[in-house]
């Protein structure tokens, strides 16, 4: 009678190893097939049936059933880590059962894979932590980015206008180039420019520097004054040594351009018969903030600005951007290869020029604001009720 109970135990056991194993594998072809609950990745899981299937093949390959719960460390969180190693001691406990391996080398090697497993899923909750400070930097960056450049519409009154904006700092999103648009009383006015330096002091110039622009170009008919009060309010917040470069732009009537240049590359007119060239200031003038040291005041200067015509303006990090063969990045040329009637188009093909120049990412902030003359009314649309209402 007690044979027989034996004898049951030892099929009950069997089934039991059976049932095991079948769970087991059939744990591997759902990961196979991509059905492994949320958490669980399916390469770490892979890893382990491999080792498995090796180890049945050709024995003593038990001590890499720890690479599974390691992997799993950059791809899952803690739960998953802790899944795949459990699943992975178990195999590896069944296998060296079955092969009859010692009980103290048995021991040794389930010993690593949980010593791995338990420092895999503390590396993993480590990763799990950073990534989630980092998607919150990024969330305030991209917050910080809005209310610091506003988005552009694509349409201002006659005009046709797109923005392109990289920021070199890798995650931060924003950077030291700055622009604006503003339509006003006294017609469109815009803005770019490049404070000197990087990082979070050069954030807080271009906050500066923007807060004063739109403050100021509503309230100033002159856009020699707008200028003014900018350079104002640098000389009495930025360090000796700090600076901003800008060209500040005005549209006071149909058919009329003013510019005025602080030190900044000179934009490009582009006509409407496709022909590209800089816009050189005539007199030049130093960068904001400068004025003082050089005691020279920048000129006003007039261009014509018809149908069809634009105007692109850009940062240095676009001019000054360089290939492996250390050659700068030709604008005139680029502009004049994708120059086409909708502005947002052409900005997008000098833009993924220009990555693809320097080989996928930039080493400088990068500002690219391109205005469109597409109508000759320059009246700007008047706005509803409920818009005057807000």
């Amino acid at each position: 009678m007690s044979q027989v109970r034996d004898q049951g135990g030892d099929r009950a056991s069997i089934r039991l190893s059976g049932k095991r194993r079948i769970g087991v594998w059939e744990s591997v072809r759902r990961c196979a097939a991509g059905h492994l609950a949320p958490g669980i990745c399916v390469l770490p899981v892979l890893v382990v049936g491999v080792v498995v299937l090796v180890d049945l093949v050709g024995g003593a390959w038990l001590p890499l059933l720890a690479a599974g719960p390691a992997l799993a460390a950059a791809t899952n969180g803690p739960r998953g880590v802790l899944g795949i190693g459990l699943l992975a001691a178990a195999l590896g406990a069944t296998l060296g059962h079955e092969h009859g391996v010692p009980a103290g080398e048995l021991a040794a090697v389930l010993s690593a894979v949980l010593a791995v497993t338990a420092a895999s899923a503390l590396a993993s909750a480590l990763r799990g932590r950073r990534e989630r400070v980092l998607a919150a930097v990024r969330s305030v960056a991209e917050a910080a980015q809005h209310a610091l450049l506003q988005p552009v519409p694509e349409t201002v009154g006659p005009f046709q206008v797109a923005v392109r904006y990289s920021a070199a700092a890798a995650e931060a999103r924003i950077g030291g180039d700055l622009y604006a648009l503003v339509p006003t009383p006294h017609g469109v006015r815009l803005i770019v420019g490049d404070v000197r330096g990087k990082g979070l002091p050069a954030v807080e110039t271009a906050a500066l520097v923007l807060g004063v622009f739109r403050e100021a170009a509503y309230d100033e008919p002159d856009l020699l004054a707008v200028v003014g009060r900018i350079e104002r309010s640098l000389s009495r917040n930025l360090g000796p040594d700090d600076f901003v470069t800008a060209v500040v732009a005005g549209c006071p009537r149909s058919g009329h351009l003013e510019i005025v240049n602080c030190g900044h590359a000179p934009p490009l007119l582009i006509s409407a018969s496709g022909d590209v060239g800089p816009v050189e200031p005539t007199q030049p003038a130093p960068p904001l903030g400068l004025r003082a040291l050089s005691g020279q005041t920048p000129r006003l200067q007039h261009l014509s600005f018809s149908v069809g015509d634009q105007l692109l303006l850009y940062t240095d990090g676009v001019t000054e951007a360089r290939d492996h063969a250390r050659e700068f990045y030709p604008l005139t040329e680029g502009v004049a290869r994708h120059t086409c009637d909708d502005p947002a188009r052409t900005l997008t093909a000098l833009h993924d020029e220009l990555l693809a120049h320097v080989g996928g990412r930039l080493h400088d902030d990068a500002a690219l604001l391109l205005l469109r003359k597409q109508t000759a009314d320059g009246r700007l649309p008047q706005p509803t009720p409920a818009q005057a209402a807000l």
